[in-house]
């Protein structure tokens, strides 16, 4: 049985660094023997299916043959849908009242705890917010992420140690439940 899922690449075609056009992406992904491959934005969103292997398996060997045809590593993270539709799903804001820039999501590749996060002075960043998920962390910033002052407090390399983050705003983490369904 094929199961879906997006590859999330971390750090992909942002300000001329780390470019990976998107046809060899999906190329890449197609020798690997995965199926009905498809890219969204060029910010490193694949959608494919596959019968074999597991989320973190998948990531790795995608990572691996990145690494080998592009010259860099790439942090990558697999996800299914079942995953990426309770992602959505267990939003702590209210999302269908907010706007996309709004909201984001950072999938992480491994558990992570509020312990974590304990030395955020939360109060001070009102209104914005955060909540913690399973291998997530929803972020509510009012005016956008481009302006935020909690963002760049939560991706301090301290906080991510040990674990691939990646963030999209709230567009793409509804499109990629679309787009791995059935």
């Amino acid at each position: 049985m094929t199961t879906r899922y997006a590859a999330l690449l971390r750090g992909i075609n942002v300000g001329g660094a780390k470019k990976v056009p998107m046809a060899e992406l999906r190329a890449l992904m197609q020798d690997l023997g995965y199926d009905g491959v498809s890219t969204y934005l060029q910010s490193g969103n694949a959608v494919f299916g596959s019968a074999h292997g597991d989320e973190d398996s998948l990531a790795a060997e995608l990572g691996r043959t990145l690494e080998k045809h592009f010259g860099f590593a790439v942090g990558v993270l697999v996800r299914d849908h079942a995953y990426l539709k309770a992602v959505r799903d267990a939003c702590p804001f209210p999302a269908a009242e907010l706007e996309a820039k709004q909201l984001h999501a950072t999938y992480f590749s491994g558990p992570v705890g509020e312990e974590r996060f304990a030395g955020v002075d939360r109060a001070a960043f009102l209104p914005e917010e955060f909540r913690l998920g399973d291998r997530v962390l929803y972020l509510y910033a009012p005016q956008g992420l481009g302006v935020s002052k909690l963002a760049p407090v939560l991706s301090r390399p301290a906080l991510l140690k040990g674990t691939v983050a990646t963030s999209r705003n709230w567009n793409t983490v509804t499109k990629l439940v679309d787009l791995t369904e059935g």
